[in-house]
């Protein structure tokens, strides 16, 4: 990290972006995503940084408003990337160094490196400690390199309660584009990098898990003990993203988890060709295009992948709402599914004895329907629309499987779900 001077004199609180943060003219990266053309709303949907500790001594949090420590934080040499990053997230507006993408935001932290190292074990402790607090966001800008069981259980524990989870796609793009985790597991807002001119950065980690980009080369942060620097990295894209997050959700709190990632995807500023691509996603974080667009539809019961994920004593202590039940015989409900990341949702149907159940997708794409038996038993299938008989005296739950095949293409496929119960015919 090479290292910029500044004058570093306390201050009192004043504006966004008119404190007179010294090194504010130097962060580019600001107007790149429109941080600098709208207020800031109360911060009422907090940030959970999981990362190295954070230096509280720095002038940028040395008494700063809002801040929580969520376990104790390590020091030293080791622990610079989480101060760094934690500047580029919530660096407060008060005439001192840098200004932070939310510098307002409600700030808490997790160190998961409490001895020097980052441990997956310790990742996944910080997405369940930020979990148990509810509603929010959490930023992670480090991870492994293998697809470890707990830390996937913790990011589905995370988004089923509400948490959205933003992460670093990586820095591999030199060295094969090695999947970084939980960058690319699904239910993960995953950031690539750019450069000063929207181009995609060289070291930035390339995937079918990238979802936005924002910028992350020459970007000012702080630096131990007192001073600031220039870092380059997703590291520090991802922490723009997460502050968006909780600026739009604070500013559109009717939003649900899953209509706050769509809106940041769907208004990010496309780059290179036309769609979706693998190194910068959906394109550049568009903060003033997310604040301002129509909400989206919800995606409800997410996290519903499989039927794990939707059973009682599955991957959650409670199962999911069945669509139908006992005296509610049919249902209609919309949602999406996305080929990247989240191709398949699952849901519970209700069969009464001696009765049939149809299920009929509609949508722009061929989705594919099946209804499987908790044991992954497929009863029936069918391309559009499917149903399944129960010619017992019992009544019973079953599951039908909504996917969408790969050829689909990389876009979101928005459907509606049509459940109907009635006779078995002859």
């Amino acid at each position: 990290m090479a290292i910029l001077s500044a004058a570093v004199t306390l201050a009192a609180p004043f504006g966004h972006i008119e404190s007179g943060d010294p090194l504010y003219p130097s962060q580019w990266w600001y107007p790149r995503i429109g941080a600098d053309l709208v207020e800031p709303p109360a911060p009422t949907v907090p940030v959970t940084l999981i990362d190295t500790g954070l230096d509280l001594a720095h002038p940028e949090f040395a008494g700063r408003p809002d801040t929580e420590l969520l376990n104790e934080q390590s020091s030293g040499a080791a622990e610079a990337h989480g101060t760094a990053v934690a500047s580029v997230l919530a660096a407060p507006a008060n005439g001192v160094g840098v200004v932070g993408a939310f510098p307002r935001v409600s700030f808490r932290v997790w160190d998961a490196s409490p001895r020097g190292l980052v441990s997956v074990r310790q990742i996944a402790a910080g997405l369940d400690a930020a979990a148990a607090r509810g509603r929010g966001v959490v930023s992670i800008s480090v991870g492994g390199s293998f697809r470890e069981p707990i830390l996937e259980q913790a990011v589905l524990n995370a988004f089923n309660r509400g948490v959205v989870v933003v992460s670093a796609s990586g820095n591999a793009a030199t060295e094969g584009n090695a999947l970084s985790y939980p960058g690319a597991l699904p239910h993960v807002l995953t950031v690539g990098a750019t450069t000063r001119d929207d181009q995609p950065a060289i070291f930035s980690t390339r995937s079918r898990f990238v979802d936005v980009a924002a910028p992350g080369v020459e970007i000012p942060a702080a630096v131990s003990p007192d001073g600031y620097g220039l870092g380059e990295g997703t590291s520090y894209s991802a922490p723009m993203v997460a502050a968006a997050a909780a600026w739009i959700w604070s500013a559109r709190p009717k939003l649900d988890k899953t209509q706050v990632v769509e809106l940041i995807r769907r208004t990010a500023r496309d780059l290179g060709a036309p769609g979706r691509d693998d190194d910068t996603g959906f394109g550049l974080l568009d903060l003033p295009a997310a604040l301002a667009a129509a909400a989206p539809s919800a995606d409800p019961q997410e996290p519903n992948d499989d039927v794990d994920q939707v059973a009682a004593g599955g991957r959650f202590a409670k199962a999911k709402a069945p669509l139908t039940r006992p005296g509610k015989l049919r249902a209609t409900l919309r949602a999406r599914l996305d080929v990247p990341e989240d191709p398949r949702d699952v849901y519970r149907i209700w069969i009464p004895a001696g009765r049939r159940v149809e299920v009929v997708a509609r949508s722009t794409r061929d989705l594919r329907l099946a209804f499987r038996r908790r044991s992954g038993t497929v009863v029936a299938r069918g391309t559009g629309r499917v149903a399944a008989l129960n010619r017992t005296a019992r009544g019973r739950y079953d599951y039908v499987e909504v996917k969408v095949p790969p050829t689909a293409g990389s876009d979101s496929a928005a459907y509606t779900l049509s459940v109907t119960t009635g006779p078995i015919r002859p």
